[in-house]
């Protein structure tokens, strides 16, 4: 019999995530055109049986994007944040200074009718639910890099409090 598992993003100041003892920091200005240089800096450090081809370069650059283009509005007076470390697993903390993920909440509501219709074979609803568009959404916004994060990160993806900031973990089994 098949369950039904709901992912949803997490919010959690307490969490052990982000206690970020030990890890290593760098901060960049908020400029979208150097963002897969940021990631590329940070990854210079990273054991090539982490990096699995590009996917870990990819859900990186999407987290540091998101805080670039939504948290910071592109304001390159302002920074992005991020703690990393490498040691047994991958683990990131990445903050911005903006106000927050506004909409975290109806993204899970978004995600959780995603996943229900998915586990019940409703193709149409889901079909209809192929991208999340929130009030500030562009023509490039879908909600997709979410999903695929909440399926990459295997050991969390928390946010805080002001959702300004989140945790993220991938484990590796075959290490």
């Amino acid at each position: 019999m098949k369950t039904l598992i709901i992912r949803k993003l997490i919010v959690d100041d307490n969490n052990e995530i982000f206690d970020a003892r030990g890890m290593k920091y760098k901060e960049f200005p908020s400029n979208f055109e150097y963002i897969r240089d940021y990631t590329r800096e940070i990854l210079q450090e990273c054991p090539e049986e982490y990096k699995e081809e590009n996917l870990l370069e990819q859900q990186l650059s999407e987290i540091i994007k998101n805080g670039i283009k939504h948290g910071n509005k592109n304001n390159p007076a302002k920074k992005i944040h991020i703690w990393y470390d490498f040691r047994k697993r991958v683990r990131f903390i990445v903050e911005d200074e903006g106000e927050g993920f506004k909409n975290l909440d109806s993204w899970n509501v978004f995600f959780k009718k995603r996943q229900e219709a998915l586990f019940y074979n409703d193709f149409d609803m889901f079909l209809s639910l192929a991208s999340y568009r929130g009030p500030e959404s562009d023509e490039n916004d879908g909600g997709n890099s979410l999903i695929a994060a909440l399926e990459y990160w295997n050991g969390g993806m928390i946010y805080n409090e002001k959702k300004n900031k989140v945790g993220v973990i991938r484990w590796y089994s075959k290490l």
